[in-house]
């Protein structure tokens, strides 16, 4: 044996190990498949071998030879020997080579399923960590199946390492076996709550991608995710929560309505901008969905659009597309609060990136109005001549035309601009989309009537300067502008002033060189255009001129008749023997005009883009049914073959000529081939001068090169400006705007009471009348039409699709997997009452578990009960706790409560819920609990009496609570005895405003409210809303405060210490908007007030005049502080810890309820309620700078005692004399 292993330690030194089969490799480049394939035979060697040391070496060189791209499939089985080996560095290669090999179809992978589930249930953690890694590459169907008990026991592991991977392969378990959701749904809620962040972490991951696509089934746990969302300081947490909310939102309204708040004060207080652009995404999907259910939500559409133009005006390209991105998402509902930014969004069409210029086109899409189409278009003109690039001017003149053909050219108010633009865009050389021009130049002039006359003139210019536009066909596609030319003159002939110029114009031979569906389109409208002037002649009785029309179509039609393309061959050699014979009839004095005309009688309307796909299918009709006898496989061999023999024998020719070509034939190909090369702007050229193998060429020499200036824009004479038409725009509006004013001064004499409201009113778009009333036609639609031809694009392999459960009904027996749960046999108790002797037997092995768990949840909170004892009953100050205090519950939902979470969601969104029949029961159920506990901590005060005189206490004192809670919760006026951390819902409470006045005259107004930033403890915020009061503009604001020692206005760089700041936006009459300012503060302990000055312009009817307000600017310690959540046992923690300060105050003659003035501290003085029992409250806050600020509330007969602890007896003083004259107030 000792040999063996001797010999076998010998051969390994002769293998190949992973570096040098790259080394190998490396050294072989010119025969690399050559060396790679001995490489493969030596594996199979070594996989051949009982050592599994040299078998995990051979696993992991064909784990890289499977990254460089060769199939190892083949040594699946190999993999798995390599898996199932002890030692945990061979195991590990196993897996990392499985995890990239295997996959569903793997035919050995059902051998790996007990494998695994050893490693999973293995004492090791590492070796538990890695088959879980692995696990998630290859997971199938059966395996997820048959691993999911095992994994969800992981959940539970008492390592958070195992924990995170546990949750997190979860979805992919999940999405292979959707069966398993439900039962291991309650267990990962859990871990919402886990005490480690990482595992924490991993369990929002999987429940927001698992509510990404099916959000409905998680609503249920919004509160526990505003929880999160308030208490997490993980900004990647926060991300996906705050997404995850966007997403529930549009579900339930309710809910956007806790959301503004605190995704207000994180955009406030974030520096980290993917997190800011995520609340401002949210923030926008919650006024979404409360659309007018929130009355003030200007200030936060305003908040949101002033930090996304932070981003825009970022010199970082990402954050500037994300600004633009959602400042898009924003302009769909709030389009007024965007236009105001108009300037911002055109210069980023100066910018160098074309994605954000593509960006800020698809913005001035949806910023348009009729006050603005014609400045947003002349300045995107000004870029289509500035653009370099023929994509990006395309990509212009795209958005130039998409936004003045929206909604049926909803805000055009002159036709006559518009056709002038569309004719300037034909100037543009080397676009693609001269189509496009033409499909707009055809659609205006059929649908509005109004505008044909002006249209056809201006085509009729374009016929005749033709020259210019088709110069260069090959490089050019702005020629297929003069298929809408020749068409619009032909159908609307009867608007042309001199029709003869215009038929001698589309008649000229040099039309011959336009593409052939131009000149067939030129061809038939000539013939209409031909009709209407010789009805013309005939009416005046002009027989001569009539015979000389005729006469010159019979010598310009030939031309066409000689033409390559069949279509115009066709067309001219009809509409050639149609005049012929009109010449005949036109010597023998017959008038033949009418019946000319009656040719192209009728009007051409639009038809609507789906009319075809709405034509209803007759009865009895089988579109896939054959008309004839199905064809046999031979014939339609023959009958394709017939079809492309034309094709075929080109194809043959072509092929029969290459080996003909000489040497010039493939020298000319060879020039004409650079020669595309040198001219397409996309080929890589490897030459710097291409031109000059250009000039270079044969044939060429001797032609003058000739330096054009591009600058100079391409005119077609006699083509009307589109500035002009927005100089009379302007003026036409000015004119309209003093006939408004003359009415509205005649209306003031009669009604003096509206004289403020019109003082108010501004231009809409529905002041703004057309130029003249136009009759746009509408899409004709086939008869019997279908109402709708939706189709479901859903992917039927979508494997979220089968992830859509409902998550809040209970579990079914045939639901639930195998696991012992201790949760299965509480909720089985009544049925278990009604079972046989033998489950009689397990009811009462449970209940003595059960009984066992209480014994040891009561012993740690009596523990939890002694810690506050302790920490209150200091000898140094009478801070002394309430027998009543308990461990805290959650916020927003009960921890155990399974039933009726819907209810549970209506009770934590609106303010005065209606229980159910399951949430009293279960209302019950803890008050009980509450009570014994309460009876518990008491008894250990008092006395150190019996044990069964505490029972009994405690029983007689459970009846009396369970009875004065039934009475308090039918009474309506009263609150509830307990209530959840963070949380004062219970009664419904008046509004509450955290803004103070600050100063105040006849011209403005100004609130402001101070909030602390958690993540710099040195500084605040100052939010000031300014508010007009006068009837007159506000304009160029200035904030400036003077700056003490300790508190310092944050000032733009550059400026001194006694500039002040502009505020960045001005006021019309009655309208209020929020600016924000930062301030450094150095020490929070000391109250103290900042003398400032607010300057400004007072515009109105008589004149501008420059006014000033001052005021005092006055930072409580209240405005340091910032609410933060805390758990019983960390608050307990804090109050052993001795390093806090104590004091005391009490205020008498209190009126309000216990409940009413908790909810006021909490929300003037940032504090959140840790517990509480009837008239007793703990409660908690944090300053800036890291100040623990703990409170007691109790309330006596109309009085109520605050004792405080803190970190600093300065502040703690300070804050507390705040608290008084709070209280004092609401008195």
């Amino acid at each position: 044996m000792a040999l063996k292993i001797v010999k076998g330690s010998i051969d390994r030194m002769f293998d190949k190990n992973l570096q040098d089969l790259v080394r190998g490799i490396r050294n072989h480049k010119d025969d690399e498949a050559k060396y790679i394939s001995q490489c493969i035979d030596e594996i199979k060697q070594e996989l051949k071998q009982d050592n599994i040391a040299v078998k995990a070496n051979a696993v992991i060189k064909l784990a890289y030879l499977q990254m460089v791209g060769y199939d190892i499939s083949w040594a699946a089985f190999n993999i798995i020997e390599v898996m199932s080996s002890s030692k945990f560095t061979f195991k590990r290669i196993g897996y990392l080579a499985a995890s990239q090999c295997f996959y569903e179809g793997t035919d050995v992978i059902m051998l790996t399923t007990n494998q695994i589930r050893k490693d999973l249930n293995s004492p090791n953690q590492y070796d538990t960590g890695v088959a879980l890694t692995g696990l998630s590459c290859f997971v199938t169907p059966d395996l997820a199946r048959d691993l999911a008990n095992d994994i969800m026991t992981l959940m539970s592991h008492t390592k958070p390492y195992i924990r995170k991977k546990a949750v997190l392969i979860m979805y992919k378990v999940f999405l292979k076996y959707p069966e398993s959701l439900r039962p291991a749904f309650p267990r990962l809620k859990e871990k919402l709550e886990d005490p480690d962040s990482g595992v924490q972490s991993a369990a929002v991951n999987v429940i927001c991608e698992l509510a990404r696509r099916n959000p409905k089934n998680y609503l249920s746990l919004a509160p526990l995710f505003f929880k999160l969302m308030t208490s997490s300081t993980n900004n990647w947490v926060l991300i996906k929560i705050i997404k995850l909310f966007g997403a529930l939102t549009p579900l339930e309204p309710r809910l956007g309505k806790k959301l503004i708040e605190p995704l207000t004060n994180l955009i406030h207080s974030t520096s980290a901008m993917s997190l800011l652009y995520e609340c401002v995404n949210t923030v926008i999907a919650v006024l979404i969905s409360l659309s007018s259910g929130m009355p003030n939500h200007s200030a936060s559409i305003q908040l949101c659009v002033q930090k996304l133009r932070i981003l825009i005006e970022d010199s970082d390209q990402n954050l500037k597309y994300l600004g633009l991105l959602a400042m898009s998402k924003i302009l769909k509902t709030h389009p007024k609060s965007v236009q105001s930014h108009k300037d911002l969004i055109l210069q980023c069409l100066d910018d160098k990136d074309e994605s954000i210029r593509l960006r800020a086109l698809d913005l001035l899409y949806g910023m348009v109005s009729k006050k603005n189409l014609m400045e947003i278009v002349k300045k995107l003109m000004i870029h289509v001549d500035k653009a370099e690039g023929t994509t990006y001017r395309d990509e212009l003149l795209t958005k130039i035309i998409d936004i003045c053909s929206q909604s049926n050219y909803q805000y055009i108010t002159n036709f006559e601009w518009y056709i002038s633009i569309l004719v300037e865009l034909t100037r543009l050389e080397g676009t693609r989309h001269g189509h496009l021009i033409a499909a707009q130049m055809l659609d205006v002039a059929i649908r509005v009537k109004a505008i044909r006359a002006f249209a056809v003139s201006q085509m009729a210019m374009l016929l005749d300067n033709a020259h210019l536009l088709a110069g260069n066909m090959q490089r050019n596609g702005i020629c297929e502008v003069l298929y809408a030319a020749a068409w619009i003159c032909g159908e609307f002939s009867e608007h042309l002033q001199e029709p003869n110029q215009t038929l001698e114009a589309m008649l000229k031979s040099k039309v011959t060189t336009l593409p052939g569906h131009i000149q067939a389109v030129y061809v038939q409208n000539a013939a209409k255009l031909y009709a209407s002037i010789l009805q013309q002649h005939e009416q005046a009785g002009d027989k001569k001129a009539a015979e000389e029309i005729t006469q010159i179509l019979i010598d310009k039609l030939p031309q066409f008749v000689q033409n390559a393309d069949l279509e115009v061959q066709e067309r001219a050699s009809c509409i050639l023997q149609l005049i012929k014979y009109i010449h005949k009839l036109q010597a023998k004095d017959i008038p033949v005009a009418e019946e000319v005309m009656a040719l192209f009688t009728g009007e051409l309307n639009p038809v609507a883009p789906k009319a075809q796909k709405k034509v209803p299918l007759p009865d009895g009709l089988d579109l896939d049914a054959w008309i004839n006898d199905a064809p046999s496989e031979s014939s339609s061999d023959d009958e394709n073959t017939k079809k492309t023999i034309f094709h075929e024998e080109e194809q043959r020719n072509i092929r029969h000529r290459q080996p003909e070509m000489d040497e010039d034939e493939l020298a000319r190909r060879r020039e004409v081939r650079k020669q595309e090369q040198a001219n397409n702007p996309f080929y890589i050229k490897s030459s710097p001068s291409p031109q000059k193998n250009y000039q270079d060429a044969s044939g060429v020499e001797h032609i003058p090169v000739v330096q054009i200036d591009l600058t100079v824009p391409l005119r077609v004479p006699g083509m009307p400006l589109s500035d002009q038409y927005l100089k009379l725009e302007e003026e036409r509006r000015q004119q309209q705007r003093q006939d408004r004013e003359k009415k509205k001064k005649k209306q003031k004499r009669d009604k003096k009471g509206k004289r403020r409201h019109d003082s108010l009113h501004t231009e809409s778009d529905e002041d703004i009348a057309p130029v003249h009333q136009v009759d746009i036609i509408t899409e004709e639609m086939p008869e019997n039409a279908l109402p709708s031809d939706d189709d479901d694009d859903k992917d039927p392999n979508d494997p979220y699709k089968a992830l859509d459960i409902d998550l809040d009904k209970p579990l079914t027996d045939n639901e639930k997997l195998p696991v012992r749960m201790h949760r299965v046999s509480e909720k089985k108790s009544p049925e278990i009452e009604a079972a046989p002797g033998e489950e009689k037997s397990k009811k009462s092995s449970k209940k003595a578990k059960k009984e066992k768990k209480d014994k040891e949840k009561r012993k740690s909170k009596e523990k939890v009960g002694k810690k506050h004892r302790k920490s209150y009953e200091n000898p140094e100050n009478e801070f002394a706790a309430p027998e009543e205090m308990i461990a805290p519950t959650l916020t927003g939902e009960a921890e155990n409560e399974k039933p009726t979470e819907g209810s549970d969601l209506d009770f934590w969104l609106s303010n005065a819920p209606v229980p159910s029949k399951s949430q009293t029961e279960s209302l019950k159920n803890e008050e009980a609990s509450v009570v014994e506990e309460i009876s518990e901590t008491k008894e250990e005060e008092e006395a150190k009496s019996s044990k069964h005189k505490k029972k009994k206490h405690k029983k007689e004192k459970s009846k009396e609570e369970k009875k004065s809670q039934k009475k308090k919760r039918h009474s309506a006026d009263k609150a509830p005895e307990s209530v959840q951390n963070g949380n004062i819902d219970d009664e419904l409470l008046p509004p509450m405003s955290s803004y103070s006045l600050l100063a105040e005259n006849s011209f403005v107004k100004m609130m402001y409210d101070i909030q602390g930033n958690l993540q710099d403890g040195s500084q605040v915020v100052v939010s000031v809303i300014f508010e007009n009061q006068s009837s007159g503009y506000l304009k160029s604001m200035d904030f400036n405060v003077l700056d003490s020692l300790n508190t310092k206005l944050i000032r733009p760089e550059g400026s001194s210490k006694h500039d002040g700041i502009s505020v960045p936006f001005q006021l019309p009459p009655d309208i209020s908007n929020e600016a924000r300012f930062v301030f450094t503060v150095e020490s929070i302990v000391m109250p103290q007030k900042l003398k400032g000055t607010l300057t400004f312009i007072i515009k109105t009817e008589d004149g501008s005049s420059h006014e000033k307000l001052d005021f005092k600017l006055h930072f409580t310690c209240t405005s340091y502080m910032i609410t933060t959540p805390c758990y019983s046992d960390a608050f307990s923690k804090l109050l052993e810890s001795g390093e806090l300060k104590i004091s005391s105050i009490k205020v008498d003659r209190i009126s309000i309820s216990f409940q009413l003035l908790l909810a006021k501290i909490c929300f003037h003085h940032h504090f959140s309620v840790v517990e509480r029992i009837n008239s007793c409250a703990s409660m908690y806050s944090r300053s800036i700078q890291g100040h623990h600020m703990c409170l007691l509330v109790k309330m006596g007969d109309n009085s109520i005692s605050v004792d405080g602890k803190c970190s600093d007896s300065t502040l703690l003083g300070n804050l507390l004399d705040e608290l008084k004259q709070t209280l004092t107030e609401s008195c």
